[in-house]
């Protein structure tokens, strides 16, 4: 007598976002939320003097929506969390948004996130968001790709020269790229810790 067998199961989740059962609207709700918590970091932000850009928790949260959703969803994320942005919701620091928030001075950052996104999620999925030892070089490199696009686009839509423009939009910006990355690794570590233990 034949028996229907039953889907296999993955040994393990390849990110966190895959122990949120498999229904319909799944995906959906995740980019929504992923969304959601990157408008709600963005508000954290402190100014830099002499700087356009500010220090906010943007880039904490593309590191985190990356890491737990993957490539796919973390990409995602980032180019609804522009849409959103450019449709005029205050999703940017300071509540701000619309078309010269996203193309202006520190849009290429918010560009930026796109590739961080994919990189960070890819390097998730083959599981190096689960030790700090490889998730905080990871967390770190992945806002390195954010500045290489959003320095470059600092120096010339605000007309600096390259030295001006690293001065302005990345300098002040290493120690806490370095803090927010180990803040990633210590959640993304502590949540992987309570998944195996339930």
């Amino acid at each position: 007598m034949a028996t229907a067998s039953m889907p296999a199961l993955p040994a393990r989740p390849l990110v966190l976002a895959d122990l949120v059962p498999a229904v319909r609207a799944r995906n959906v709700v995740l980019v929504a939320l992923g969304v959601l918590v990157t408008a709600l970091l963005a508000q954290v932000s402190v100014p830099v003097p002499g700087s356009p850009v500010p220090i906010t928790g943007q880039t904490l949260a593309v590191v985190l929506t990356a890491a737990a959703l993957g490539p796919v969803r973390g990409v995602a994320v980032q180019v609804f969390y522009i849409l959103a942005a450019l449709v005029g919701l205050p999703f940017y620091s300071e509540a701000s948004g619309g078309f010269d928030v996203v193309f202006g001075a520190t849009g290429g950052y918010v560009v930026g996130f796109i590739p961080a996104a994919f990189l960070i999620g890819l390097a998730a999925k083959h599981g190096a968001d689960r030790n700090p030892l490889k998730s905080v070089p990871l967390f770190v490199a992945g806002q390195a790709v954010i500045f290489a696009v959003g320095v470059p686009w600092l120096a010339l839509s605000a007309g600096l020269t390259a030295g001006q423009a690293l001065d302005a939009g990345f300098y002040p910006f290493i120690l806490g790229g370095i803090v927010k990355a180990a803040v990633a690794a210590a959640v993304l570590g502590t949540a992987w810790k309570l998944t195996r233990r339930a």
